[in-house]
């Protein structure tokens, strides 16, 4: 499935006397290193190898003694944790084994944050104010910016990416010379001007009627339709956390075609990955229909690549001196092969300046052009996966050239299809 593992009822864990801890034991089955896998087990799971887990408690791994980055975390907002998710490294073909204790859930230790979500809206006194819900204005009567750095934005340690809070709804990013979380200061008084290069990095891309990084559409009779002008976008924001961070966006009345559509998009984040997961589900469609994922054509002067990242997965990518700063940004979908229906390019007419005029402040045109795209098969109501990845030159020399982009989207590719084992 994916390299952060959802871990089946199959798995065996070790157990010992009462007098030691319960072992959780893991092995890399390939024959190389593996930063930062992220592992999630069900609480159901974990209570039916371990036995019930206390109210008001939850359980830490520890390694060599050491705690174990990680978090429990309430999806469902009912007030308890339903999945363990935590972050470790593996050697070449390494087995682990971590010891598992319950802790008190106001005495769980505290890690490093290395993900990050936030939706800032804008108040009276120029700040903005984090919260957990809300919905994106309307553009039928006029158009007006009331996000931090005009978006919904998430990012690692490794690059950030936002999100139009607005009808756009086009996917940018933020480039990272330097680990660190910056997107709670973005559009303050400590980054003032996240266009402009600084010491941390900048905003590297321009999108302009294209759905920027990764933004979806449907394929419909030979059209594209933007996930954007929808009647109703909201975020909710579901867990962040030092190990993982995810999030909703919610659309409803997304008129394609003679249909009435909604669409929910879920971001999920983990720590040292140049790429983001996406959880696509559509209603309102009969039968099998296109989901498209774009990537900006517009300063683009070498040829796309579209490849096989593996036996299992497809790619297509971008690597150019395409960035804000002029300098080398690349950018990349990834997906099960199996579901690929078609990978294409569209016109670079400028259809805004022949009238199609969404957003006049933004020079902006709801029809898609400028864009390099991959099409995938999904059903009514059934979530379809992808993987956004994107690198910068000046971040790391490497990202200067195609063939290192291909081969980590490959090397990463080959982690998903060969997940972490629990073993006995």
């Amino acid at each position: 499935m994916k390299k952060l593992i959802i871990v089946s009822a199959a798995f065996l864990i070790v157990f010992s006397s009462c007098t030691q801890k319960n072992k959780l034991v893991l092995t890399n089955s390939l024959a190389v290193d593996r930063a930062d896998e992220t592992i999630i087990i069900k609480r159901a799971e974990v209570e039916d190898k371990f036995g019930v887990v206390p109210e008001g408690f939850a359980p830490v791994l520890k390694l060599n003694g050491q705690n174990v980055p990680s978090q429990v975390d309430d999806l469902n907002a009912d007030g308890k944790w339903d999945e363990l998710v935590f972050t470790v490294n593996f050697k070449s073909a390494e087995t682990l084994r971590l010891e598992v204790e319950n802790v008190a859930v106001d005495q769980y230790p505290e890690f490093e944050k290395r993900t990050n979500v936030r939706l800032g809206i804008v108040q009276p006194d120029h700040s903005y104010l984090e919260v957990d819900q809300y919905m994106a204005p309307s553009c039928r009567d006029s158009f007006k910016i009331i996000a931090q750095g005009e978006s919904v934005s998430w990012e690692n340690d490794k690059m950030g990416f936002r999100n139009y809070f607005d009808c756009r709804n086009v996917k940018d990013l933020f480039g990272k010379l330097k680990p660190g979380l910056i997107i709670d200061k973005i559009h303050t008084p400590e980054i003032p001007d996240y266009h402009k290069l600084s010491d941390w990095g900048m905003d590297v891309l321009h999108c302009g009627s294209s759905t920027g990084s990764g933004g979806l559409a449907l394929l419909e009779a030979d059209s594209l339709y933007r996930l954007g002008s929808t009647d109703t976008y909201e975020y909710q924001k579901v867990i962040e956390g030092p190990v993982r961070s995810v999030f909703d966006l919610k659309y409803t009345g997304w008129h394609v075609a003679d249909q009435n559509l909604s669409a929910v998009e879920r971001i999920s984040i983990y720590p040292g990955k140049y790429w983001f997961q996406s959880d696509v589900t559509v209603s309102g469609i009969s039968g099998e229909k296109q989901l498209v994922m774009g990537i900006v054509t517009s300063k683009l002067t070498n040829s796309p690549v579209d490849f096989e990242a593996n036996a299992d997965y497809r790619s297509i990518a971008t690597l150019d001196k395409q960035s804000l700063n002029n300098d080398e940004l690349g950018m990349a979908v990834l997906l099960k092969k199996n579901e690929v229906t078609k990978v294409a390019r569209t016109t670079d007419i400028d259809f805004y300046s022949l009238g199609y005029k969404t957003v006049d402040e933004k020079k902006f045109s709801n029809v898609i052009s400028q864009m390099y795209y991959v099409a995938q098969k999904i059903n009514p109501d059934v979530p379809a996966r992808h993987y956004f990845f994107a690198v910068w030159g000046l971040e790391n020399e490497k990202w200067k050239n195609v063939d290192n982009f291909k081969a980590y989207i490959s090397a990463e590719a080959n982690l998903l299809s060969n997940p972490i084992q629990i073993v006995n």
